[in-house]
């Protein structure tokens, strides 16, 4: 009896796994995302960096500015979660200041040239844009045109001496701006 029971005990469980009744254990897994998690991280020199975490979404065949991301509207720059900027250095973005610390990255994008905002205000969901005074810097970016189609939104640095360029790309534009260690 305990034989027939025990078997009808495993059975049960198997058919419940096997039917999605349970939550997967990878289900927290923000990997498996249709816009997964990515860092972009830039050494500055005696143990000081920056770093950005963000999800990254793909251009699955959209039309992405312009349309998908509207141009001369405040954009969360990624996908899921806020974008966050975290740096153990004062820096200069851009020509301003910004001082060490943990901020949130918005933008605005537009045919020729971007905005870059850094908002002190963390924690948010990535579309809550907390509003202009929450803002600790509005920088000016370099928008281009990418040599090749980018699928991925990717944020990475260029390393230059005690800096580097920070840049935005995805679809065909590139926007940038320069970061260094003030």
């Amino acid at each position: 009896m305990r034989k027939v029971l025990a078997t009808s005990l495993v059975f049960c469980v198997a058919l419940i796994l096997s039917t999605g009744l349970l939550p997967a254990q990878d289900s927290k897994d923000k990997s498996k995302r249709p816009s997964p998690p990515a860092t972009a991280t830039l050494d500055l020199g005696g143990g000081k960096s920056v770093s950005i975490d963000y999800s990254s979404p793909r251009v699955k065949g959209r039309k992405i500015y312009g349309d998908l991301v509207p141009y001369g509207k405040v954009w969360r720059l990624g996908a899921n979660e806020a974008t966050t900027l975290v740096t153990t250095a004062d820096l200069n973005v851009g020509g301003t200041t910004v001082p060490a610390g943990t901020y949130t990255l918005f933008a605005t994008p537009d045919k020729d040239k971007w905005t870059l905002i850094i908002s002190k205000k963390t924690g948010e969901w990535g579309t809550q844009y907390p509003g202009s005074s929450e803002d600790l810097a509005r920088i000016d970016m370099k928008a281009s045109q990418l040599p090749s189609p980018v699928e991925n939104f990717t944020i990475s640095f260029d390393k230059s001496g005690t800096g580097g360029t920070l840049n935005v790309d995805w679809e065909t534009i590139r926007a940038s701006v320069p970061v260094a260690k003030k």
